[in-house]
């Protein structure tokens, strides 16, 4: 037998046509955002290649406790440090909003200070951060128990201590600033039995992390 041959409307085959077109204009449409959105990942790949950021890098230069040989030390005990602080960008800019230091003992803390002021640091420059813990100021809270626990960690040869530093900063790129990013510097560091800071404890790298 002979096929049996359909005969549709012209309103099935406009139908059709609109059908196709609509297909194909999708199509179109899903390539061209697919293309844009490779092309904008490269691009993004491609700029954090040459900007490469890097969050600071801290190194402990100094740390003594001048009364820690002294017999009555206690009475004007104060602790100086002294660290770098460390911008290896190449292009990255960072605003240091604030910045406040810490120290601690056998995680305690026993004392705290403000550090600099508000500053910016280019790219590829190093600033060296100074601070001093002292019972005069109110930042350093060490009482006679305290103490003796130093003179007793002193007569073994090494005291322990832990420099903290907590700072606001923003990096800059260009024209364009980030968000506030809170960072926590920690530095282990020990002196000796002169009050001094340990020669296997100096430019020592100290652990950055954010929160």
């Amino acid at each position: 037998p002979q096929p049996v041959k359909h005969h549709h409307s012209a309103r099935y085959y406009a139908q059709r046509v609109r059908e196709s077109f609509t297909t194909r204009v999708t199509k179109v449409l899903c390539a061209i955002f697919l293309s844009f959105l490779l092309v904008s990942l490269i691009v993004f790949f491609i700029v954090w290649l040459s900007l490469r950021p890097h969050r600071p890098r801290f190194h402990m230069i100094d740390f003594t406790v001048p009364g820690l040989a002294q017999k009555p030390g206690l009475d004007n005990a104060v602790i100086t440090f002294n660290v770098t602080a460390r911008n290896s960008n190449q292009h990255i800019g960072i605003y240091y909003d604030s910045m406040e230091g810490f120290v601690y003992y056998k995680d305690k803390q026993i004392g705290s200070t403000p550090l600099l002021h508000p500053f910016f640091q280019d790219p590829k420059t190093t600033t060296v951060v100074y601070g001093q813990f002292g019972i005069g100021t109110a930042t350093l809270a060490v009482n006679s128990r305290r103490w003796k626990e130093f003179v007793n960690d002193r007569q073994h040869g090494t005291v322990h201590f832990r420099l903290g530093i907590m700072s606001v900063i923003r990096f800059k790129v260009s024209t364009w600033k980030s968000v506030h990013h809170k960072m926590h510097v920690n530095c282990d560091v020990a002196v000796g039995s002169d009050g001094l800071i340990l020669p296997a404890w100096e430019n020592r790298k100290c652990s950055v992390y954010f929160s």
